[in-house]
């Protein structure tokens, strides 16, 4: 890969989930799985992927922009001091998934967010203490191998839900520490897979 260029849709050097939709090509080609030290990204993906619960993340995708939106621009500060007008309005945006329980917990989590800011400095430093800094790479050679959650994304959960964050079951985890690169599951014949040693 040359920079932001894609590959194109006839290579099969990608994961096959990223299918032939662009918008999934460019964010499995240039996002998934590059390790994140921002906490606004790491806000972004907990934001996103709790959304996702029940849904494709192709849904999630094609409607990241209003939720960047609605939830100013990933800021949790911001999200965390949320009224209830606002909430209501979020609720009627057709733009974005209507879901009030995700809308509320979304909230909540931004609350837990801080929180975890201020006791380890960065959510950064948290999250990336429980591999000690390292990526986790594994060998996948094909999606059905890919597991849905992992003893690694269990730790997680049951630490986020000490810290009064929901949505954040160890399946959602998971999504999050491959979306934010601590764990590398591009499959073994995928271009990006050996980019992200």
């Amino acid at each position: 890969m040359e920079g932001n260029r894609i590959i194109s849709k006839d290579d099969k050097g990608r994961c096959d989930w990223a299918g032939s939709d662009e918008l999934m090509m460019r964010y499995h080609d240039l996002e998934w799985g590059v390790p994140v030290h921002e906490d606004r990204i790491w806000f972004e993906y907990i934001v996103l992927d709790a959304f996702q619960a029940g849904l494709s993340w192709k849904t999630v995708l094609h409607k990241r922009e209003a939720f960047r939106k609605v939830f100013s621009d990933f800021d949790p500060g911001k999200v965390a001091r949320m009224n209830r007008k606002r909430v209501d309005a979020a609720c009627s945006n057709p733009s974005i998934i209507r879901n009030r329980m995700k809308i509320e917990a979304t909230i909540r989590n931004a609350k837990g967010f801080l929180r975890l800011q201020e006791k380890h400095g960065s959510f950064d430093e948290f999250i990336w203490a429980f591999t000690a800094g390292k990526v986790i790479r594994n060998r996948w050679k094909s999606i059905a191998e890919i597991p849905p959650s992992t003893a690694l994304s269990d730790t997680v959960s049951a630490a986020l839900k000490q810290q009064d964050f929901s949505f954040v079951g160890t399946t959602i985890c998971y999504a999050i520490l491959q979306s934010g690169g601590i764990v590398n599951d591009h499959l073994v014949h995928c271009f990006r897979y050996d980019e992200l040693e």
